[in-house]
């Protein structure tokens, strides 16, 4: 199953493959004695315990007001002829998107809930390695309602929610599931067929998450933001085509906390993001199968430079986890934290070494 990109109408395919394993354990009956005396007719006479029907209308009205209070929040963008979503910040027209979203423009149309014509909106900052950006509308419109995000690390599995945006261009369009796991870690596709952004801690919803939809909003019953919708996942068994319910939100935190940086500073100051300070490249063996990441470059000063790695060292070994590709790699990397302190494995003109390496930060 591979994962894509949902901007625009395009879905983009992942070079590595992500696993999905499903346990179904049939069910248990058993038809033996309960061991409880028998039941005399006036007992079984009595009537049984009344129990409260489910309030379906009382579920309906919560999914209206969420969708009333969240969606004058959410928006179109249109960003080099294709369309994508977004979510409003702040009261001073900031909204934040995805990366992929805007791209490489620099101006946008941006039809919010309360705007009968496109606005037009700058680009404030874009981080594609956390696949997150802020744009800014020249003009905010009387009436333009931020979103409120909630704290992603109370988010649970079996959790409703609801996924907002504009897929295939249908603005205010609205889908529900449920949270089907939280801290995935992901990689991105892209059109030329490398490896996008790699995101950990991501939370994977039943939710339809349509082209188009990146970057709008994935919703809680109170009516706080969770995540982002950024990924879909597509089944090599369909023709690429979209594997139904599974798709990826960044999580509502990350969003802030990258959000917050770009407003204050201009750009991303601190990113959280472990990294081992080398340009790297996929290498196969003689079958022609990803064999590790050999070091094209190491950044001088960096964690690998410290650590007596040099250009032309192949790395198939991360702390306890193998390398075979520069995906596996930076997979391997989301799941730490700068400082960390972790081994490098990796062979040198044909022998094995191993050092230990103290993670720098991307």
């Amino acid at each position: 199953m591979d994962i894509a990109r949902t901007r625009g109408f395009r879905l983009l395919v992942l070079v590595a493959v992500l696993c999905c394993g499903l346990a179904l354990v049939p069910g248990c009956s058993g038809s033996g004695s309960s061991g409880e005396p028998e039941r005399t007719t006036a007992q079984a006479a009595q009537p049984a315990q009344a129990v409260a029907p489910m309030a379906g209308s009382d579920l309906q009205s919560a999914y209206q007001k969420v969708i009333k209070d969240v969606l004058p929040s959410v928006v179109q963008i249109q960003a080099d002829g294709d369309l994508g979503s977004g979510i409003v910040y702040d009261g001073q027209g900031r909204i934040v998107t995805n990366a992929h979203v805007v791209g490489n423009a620099k101006t946008f149309k941006v039809t919010t809930a309360n705007s009968e014509d496109a606005l037009t909106a700058r680009l404030v900052y874009s981080y594609p390695d956390q696949d997150l950006a802020v744009i800014k509308l020249d003009q905010v419109p009387s009436g333009l309602k931020a979103a409120a995000f909630a704290d992603s690390s109370k988010v649970a599995v079996g959790q409703i929610v609801l996924a907002m945006g504009s897929p295939l261009g249908l603005s205010s369009s609205v889908t529900q599931g449920i949270v089907s796991a939280t801290g995935r870690t992901v990689s991105e596709g892209r059109t030329d067929g490398g490896t996008g952004a790699t995101i950990a801690n991501m939370v994977q919803t039943s939710a339809a998450i349509n082209p188009g939809n990146s970057g709008g909003a994935l919703v809680n019953l109170d009516g706080q933001v969770i995540g982002i919708p950024t990924l879909a996942a597509t089944d090599p068994g369909l023709g690429n085509g979209a594997a139904p319910g599974i798709g990826f939100a960044i999580p509502s935190s990350m969003v802030k906390t990258i959000a917050d940086q770009i407003i204050k500073s201009g750009k991303v100051t601190d990113s959280g993001r472990a990294a081992l300070g080398i340009t790297g490249r996929t290498v196969v063996d003689n079958s022609y199968q990803a064999a590790g990441v050999a070091v094209v470059a190491v950044k001088s000063g960096g964690a690998a430079d410290k650590a007596g790695i040099r250009p032309g060292d192949v790395i198939i070994r991360l702390g306890d986890t193998d390398i075979t590709t520069i995906t596996s790699m930076a997979e391997a990397l989301a799941a730490q934290k700068p400082g960390d302190r972790t081994s490098v494995t990796f062979t040198r003109n044909g022998s094995r070494k191993q050092v230990d390496v103290t993670l720098g930060e991307q």
